[in-house]
């Protein structure tokens, strides 16, 4: 009986950890820029508290303005703040649920349901309320890998959320896998994961639009953030700042269809050759040289200004990339008698290989 109780303690622990709660002000920023890709489209929000979630309350409150065909949300099994706006005994399909059961709530319109003269989420509480079929208990734990969640999913054309960043391969697998479109948060790091670099090369995957500055997140009160710089708590509200977290998505933006601007051009002596790669050191994007026609490695930012018609991504660095560009370049005899960049392997810090394609060879 030991082994079933520690995984299941293990995976109540780690659910934990991944409960980050997305502000409406970052949601906001990022979602004004695809208003009509949303239009006459199915959304789902497959990790969200749908009585908590911000990216419900977002499409329910835009349903009409995005014009959105159906807005889906499911939640998992101890979900550690379901309940905490809306009880879950005032929700007409929810009234013998059990307290922190999983469930799911499908609207199909959204009106002046109230009658009070305008259109807020005050209806969408007012639907809730009076309507059965609304929200109903799921029969599963609400696991996005879940066979009930996955039917849902097959019904999705969008997929938009906060997924486990401890499961972010395996939950972005699953979108590939069902051919979904999606807008979703991650950690920067994900970009040097072998399996989500895969697609950012061959342009199934790119960032979104808001990928700057700080994106606090609410968490439950009693989640551990032991840096101080990292936690502030608002109203009695606790949010925990997770580093540079990015928009990951696959709907067209005008922003990856930007030619960066390049001014700079090269000399050996400001982009020395790394010993291990027959490449150039970019220790900035802003730096990038417009007249070199090599390899060149640059920093994990430089997938923020992608273009795939100006530049070329051979490979990265790290995360075990055995991309045949990539292992060309390693048994290139060549690099071995290059100088090493600054006294050391640059190699300890992550690098994107990228190759002008407007400079000609």
């Amino acid at each position: 009986m030991a082994k079933p109780l520690n995984k299941n303690l293990h995976r109540a622990h780690r659910a934990k950890k991944d409960e980050f709660y997305t502000q409406l002000v970052d949601i906001e920023k990022e979602l004004k820029h695809y208003k009509e890709q949303f239009r006459n489209k199915i959304v789902y929000c497959n990790c969200d508290d749908p009585f908590e979630s911000n990216f419900f309350k977002y499409f329910a409150a835009n349903f009409n303005a995005l014009g959105l065909k159906k807005l889906i949300t499911t939640s998992y099994a101890g979900s550690p703040i379901t309940g905490g706006q809306l009880s879950l005994f005032d929700v007409k399909g929810l009234k013998t649920a059990k307290k922190k059961e999983p469930l799911k709530i499908e609207i199909n319109e959204v009106k002046d349901f109230n009658s009070d003269g305008a259109i807020s989420l005050k209806d969408i509480e007012w639907l809730l309320k009076h309507d059965a079929n609304v929200a109903t208990p799921l029969k599963g734990d609400g696991d996005f890998r879940s066979e009930e969640c996955i039917e849902l999913l097959k019904k999705a054309d969008i997929v938009v959320t906060n997924p486990p960043f401890s499961l972010f391969r395996e939950y972005v697998a699953q979108l590939v896998e069902y051919d979904k479109k999606f807008l979703i948060l991650g950690d920067q790091n994900a970009i040097t994961y072998k399996e989500i670099f895969k697609l950012i090369k061959e342009n199934k995957l790119w960032l979104g639009y808001d990928n700057g500055g700080t994106k606090w997140f609410q968490v439950p009160n009693d989640y551990d953030i032991p840096t101080e710089s990292r936690k502030k708590i608002v109203n009695g509200v606790k949010y925990f700042s997770m580093g540079r977290i990015l928009w990951y998505t696959n709907l067209d933006t005008t922003k990856r269809h930007e030619e960066l601007v390049l001014y700079k051009k090269y000399t050996p002596e400001e982009y020395p050759d790394y010993s291990n790669y027959d490449a150039i050191e970019v220790s900035r994007v802003a730096d990038i040289p417009m007249d070199y026609d090599g390899v060149m490695g640059v920093p994990l930012t430089f997938i923020d200004k992608y273009n795939p018609d100006q530049f070329e991504i051979i490979g990265q660095t790290h995360s075990g990339d055995t991309s045949p560009e990539v292992e060309a370049l390693r048994k290139d005899p060549n690099h071995r008698h290059r100088g090493i960049v600054k006294g050391e392997k640059k190699e300890k810090y992550a690098r994107i290989l990228i190759r002008n394609k407007k400079v000609k060879k």
